[in-house]
């Protein structure tokens, strides 16, 4: 019974210093690329709660831009496989390669699309070899 609530109290406390790090709001005033560089901060920091939430509100307030809305799409997607969350990651990889494969493709930075395709790769290589 004591382990329990010994693992319980780290639970929760896990929980709560995953949470600290997300910020409660994201001031508007902040522009594109500063949206990017706190989510890179953030990442490389490993909250990466705060940079999905940095992402997101990139996607949100900018997401009319072929540029922003593909570096928040791949991020989010790389943030997901770096988590181990390998069936998130390739859904949002694949989505970002359909993107490329439809009308707008010739606005958006050919970059994301290799880098997806590696990813994709990387992927089924890490699944494969747990199967």
């Amino acid at each position: 019974m004591k382990i329990k609530s010994i693992l319980g109290a780290a639970l929760a406390a896990a929980l709560i210093v995953a949470c600290a790090g997300v910020p409660k709001v994201i001031p508007a005033d902040l522009s594109a690329r500063e949206l990017v560089q706190k989510a890179q901060e953030s990442t490389d920091a490993y909250k990466y709660s705060a940079a999905i939430a940095y992402y997101g509100a990139l996607q949100e307030r900018f997401g009319s831009d072929p540029l922003f809305k593909a570096t928040a799409d791949y991020e989010i997607a790389f943030i997901a496989y770096k988590q181990g969350h390998y069936a998130q990651a390739k859904e949002g990889f694949e989505a970002l390669i359909a993107r490329y494969e439809g009308p707008d493709a010739a606005s958006l930075p050919p970059r994301f699309a290799v880098l997806s395709r590696k990813m994709l790769a990387s992927i089924a290589d890490r699944t494969k070899s747990k199967k």
